[in-house]
C-alpha cells in the first residue's frame, strides 16, 4: 500500500462532532491508512481502538501503531461485528465511534484489487480477500437477479440491458477483469453527457455493495454502534451515496423518537419506544468547497452525527 496518497475525508469535522478528551476511549471503525485514528489521537491524549475487514490496511497500519503505542490497538474485523470485538478486548464501551463508509482510497487505487475501472484489474472487489469475487457474481448470477443487484444498488436505469449484455458477453468466455467488464458496460449504457460520471460507475458501485454485503454491514454497524456508545457518546458516520446516508437518516431518525408515531415525550406503550440517541445533524454536513478541490473524492460526502442518550432521556 506505500505510494498511495490517503486524504481522509471531513476528518476535522469528525474530530470536532466526536469531541476526544483525555482519558477518553473512542473506536475507528473503518481504519483504512489511519487518517481519524491519527487526528483522534493528536487531538487528546485519549485512547482508540481501530477496525478493518481489510488484512493489508491492518498489515500497514503497525506503523501507526507503534508510534501511539500504547494508546492505540488495532483490531482485524468488521465494524458490524464492533460489539463482540469490543468484549474480546475487555472492553464494555467507548465515548466515539467514528464510520467512513465504503471503499477506501488504497483498495480504490490499487488495480489488483479489482475495486476501480481505471486500470484494469481482476474483478475481484473483496475487501477481506475472500469469499466470492465480484468475477463470480457476474458470470454465475442469473440475469434477473443480476438485473436486480445493479438497479438497487447502483440506481442504474439501464440495469436490465446491463445485466443482458454481462450475460451474452460471458456466454463467449468468462468476464475476469476490470477493463472486460466495464467496456462491457459502457456499450449497454451508451455515452454520458460531458459532466456525468463514467457510464460503468453504477454498475461497479452496485457489485462492490453486493460482494461485501455492505448495506447489510451498514444496518449491524448501526445497532453495533448504538449498544458500545457510553451515555453522552457520539457517532459520527461519513457516507457517500444515497443508499448510505438514507440508512444513516433512518436509523438516527427512529432512534431520536422522530418517526411517525407517539410523541418521544409520552410514556412508552405499545408500538412505542423511548429516544436513545440524540439527532445532531437534522441535515448532513456537507465537506467545503476547498475541501472539494483538494481531494474529489470528497464532493459527494455527507456526515451525520448522533448523541446517546442516558437513562430517562437525558444526556
Amino acid at each position: 500500500m506505500s505510494g498511495v496518497r490517503h486524504i481522509p475525508v471531513m476528518a476535522r469535522e469528525v474530530v470536532d462532532a466526536l469531541q476526544p478528551r483525555d482519558g477518553g476511549r473512542y473506536l475507528d471503525g473503518t481504519f483504512g491508512a489511519g487518517g481519524y485514528t491519527a487526528a483522534m489521537l493528536d487531538r487528546a491524549d485519549c485512547q482508540v481502538i481501530a477496525i478493518d475487514r481489510d488484512p493489508d490496511a491492518i498489515a500497514a497500519g503497525q506503523a501507526l501503531a507503534e508510534r501511539y503505542a500504547p494508546r492505540l490497538r488495532l483490531i482485524e474485523g468488521r465494524f458490524g461485528d464492533m460489539a463482540d470485538l469490543l468484549a474480546a478486548e475487555g472492553v464494555e464501551d467507548v465515548d466515539g465511534v467514528a464510520l467512513d463508509l465504503g471503499v477506501s482510497s488504497m483498495q480504490f487505487d490499487q488495480a489488483d484489487r479489482g475495486f476501480s475501472f481505471r486500470a484494469s484489474g481482476p474483478l475481484d472487489m473483496r475487501m477481506e480477500k475472500n469469499g466470492p469475487s465480484a468475477a463470480d457474481l457476474v458470470n454465475e448470477t442469473n440475469e434477473t437477479e443480476l438485473a436486480d443487484i445493479i438497479w438497487r444498488y447502483g440506481e442504474e436505469r439501464r440495469s436490465r440491458r446491463v445485466a443482458r449484455s454481462i450475460v451474452e458477453a460471458r456466454r463467449a468466455k468468462r468476464i475476469e477483469t476490470t477493463g472486460e467488464l466495464a467496456e462491457i458496460v459502457r456499450r449497454a449504457v451508451g455515452p454520458q453527457g460531458r459532466d456525468e460520471s463514467d457510464p460503468a460507475t453504477r454498475t461497479f458501485q452496485a457489485l462492490r455493495i453486493a460482494v461485501n454485503d455492505e448495506l447489510g454491514e451498514l444496518e449491524r454497524g448501526l445497532a453495533a454502534a448504538e449498544q458500545v456508545l457510553a451515555p453522552g457518546g457520539r457517532f459520527a458516520i461519513v457516507s457517500f451515496h444515497s443508499l448510505e446516508d438514507r440508512a444513516v437518516k433512518e436509523f438516527v431518525r427512529a432512534r431520536a423518537g422522530r418517526t411517525p408515531g407517539p410523541s418521544r415525550h409520552a410514556p412508552p406503550g405499545a408500538g412505542g419506544r423511548p429516544a436513545t440517541l440524540r439527532d445532531l445533524t437534522r441535515k448532513p454536513t456537507l465537506p467545503s468547497p476547498e475541501e472539494v478541490a483538494a481531494n474529489p473524492r470528497a464532493r459527494s460526502a455527507r456526515l451525520r452525527v448522533a448523541e446517546k442518550l442516558g437513562a430517562g432521556g437525558a444526556a
